[in-house]
């Protein structure tokens, strides 16, 4: 059967459930969106490697499940010794996909380890492991909250590229053109490689804003005040962020991004939704 031109490659990205109760519900809402046929399932790493175990379990229920899985890899507080066991697991689970970031400083951690840069650990992996595994790295199209600057981010993004990334997924956003700006430098410095947009869902405003005053994600100012808006009113929030959320899928599809990646919050009806608005 041919695929329509519409089709975009989707990937999900979950987190390790810290409850019984919460790897079932994990369990259903997998089963859910594999109705998508995502090329990927990506699952996230704490603070200082803190969620490790549960991470490495939800990979292999994923792997038993039939779906490629990526773990999240970060390298705060890592040494080599400790990063070439973790690898050694992964490949011997099966594992052919990892998502090599820094990672957040857990609150009150000195800046220890051996990896100073996410662009160390890619070349750590690639040193060790040769071509054993596709290798995504973090991008930020509206600059890290970090960064000295805009150059300065890009210059960091190019080292993890030179390192030996396969591939990129941006941190969220909600202006498509924050997003083709940052891919026409990343051209115009010949990195070539794909840079996957994240995609947040909008279901909670107050949830929306939080995470996004963390992670330096701007919220556009009529996005911010039309949320502010609706108060209380659930059903309003979430029918107005399908709305948002779809229309930016809908941009970034028309200019050709390479995929779709979706923070999914361990949820799977918004997610569901937008992908079926866009026929995918």
């Amino acid at each position: 059967m041919q695929e329509t031109t519409s089709r975009v490659p989707l990937s999900f990205e979950f987190f390790p459930p810290k409850t019984p109760e919460g790897v079932e519900k994990l369990r259903l809402v997998r089963q859910q969106l594999y109705a998508l046929k995502p090329e990927f399932c990506s699952v996230t790493f704490g603070a200082g490697g803190s969620t490790q175990e549960g991470t490495f379990n939800t990979v292999r229920d994923i792997l038993a499940e039939g779906v490629s899985a990526a773990s999240h890899f970060s390298c705060v507080g890592a040494t080599r010794a400790t990063v070439r066991t973790q690898l050694a697991t992964l490949k011997a689970m099966g594992v052919t996909r990892l998502v090599a970031l820094r990672g957040d400083l857990p609150s009150g951690y000195g800046a220890g380890g051996e990896f100073h840069y996410a662009s160390d650990l890619v070349a750590f992996i690639r040193a060790e492991t040769g071509e054993d595994f596709h290798i995504e790295v973090a991008a930020y199209p509206e600059v890290h909250p970090q960064a000295k600057s805009p150059a300065s981010d890009l210059q960091a993004f190019a080292a993890k590229v030179k390192a030996g990334a396969n591939s990129a997924i941006t941190q969220y956003f909600y202006n498509a053109d924050a997003y083709f700006r940052f891919v026409e430098e990343v051209d115009a410095l010949g990195l070539n490689i794909p840079v996957v947009p994240g995609i947040m869902p909008i279901t909670s405003s107050t949830q929306l804003m939080r995470f996004s005053d963390a992670c330096g994600a701007e919220i556009p100012r009529w996005i911010r005040l039309r949320l502010q808006s609706f108060g209380d009113d659930v059903a309003s929030i979430k029918a107005f962020g399908l709305e948002v959320v779809t229309d930016l899928c809908e941009q970034l599809r028309a200019g050709g991004a390479p995929g779709l990646h979706f923070y999914s919050m361990n949820q799977s009806v918004a997610t569901l939704e937008i992908c079926r608005k866009l026929g995918l």
